[in-house]
């Protein structure tokens, strides 16, 4: 059995906040609430190999595909598994499911976070779409 300090398990709660966060957002089209979730300077590669650097232009590209982007669609993320590089830096795993009108699509980001100023802040994350879910 791990034991996790309480210290850890306090971070990755806050840390999967964050991905409830994301979820939450994407649900509910909400792009500026999104781009508030990234550090200004991040890094973002879509699920379809979209590079966007910084958080203006993570904001635009949001702003063009969000709103109606998830009619008839919802999403799920579930961190599964979380890597401290440092105390105030993590790499996240997340299992990301889309329903949709047309079946299921799965993804499997990787969300590069880092705490400032007591928030932990989207850093640099690439999407990858899954061609075989088993």
């Amino acid at each position: 059995m791990i034991f996790m300090s309480t210290t850890a398990a306090a971070e990755i709660a806050a840390i999967k906040q964050v991905v409830a966060a994301v979820e939450h957002v994407q649900n509910h089209e909400l792009p500026d609430e999104f781009a508030a979730l990234f550090r200004a300077d991040a890094i973002w590669t879509t699920g379809h190999g979209k590079r966007l650097f910084g958080r203006g232009a993570i904001s635009a590209f949001t702003h063009q595909v969000l709103p109606g982007g998830m009619q008839d669609t919802t999403v799920t993320f579930e961190v599964e598994h979380v890597l401290f590089i440092r105390p105030d830096v993590a790499a996240v795993k997340v299992r990301q499911v889309y329903q949709t009108a047309h079946g299921t699509d799965v993804g499997t980001p990787l969300f590069v976070m880092a705490k400032e100023d007591g928030r932990w802040l989207l850093t640099a994350c690439q999407n990858t779409s899954v061609i075989d879910n088993g």
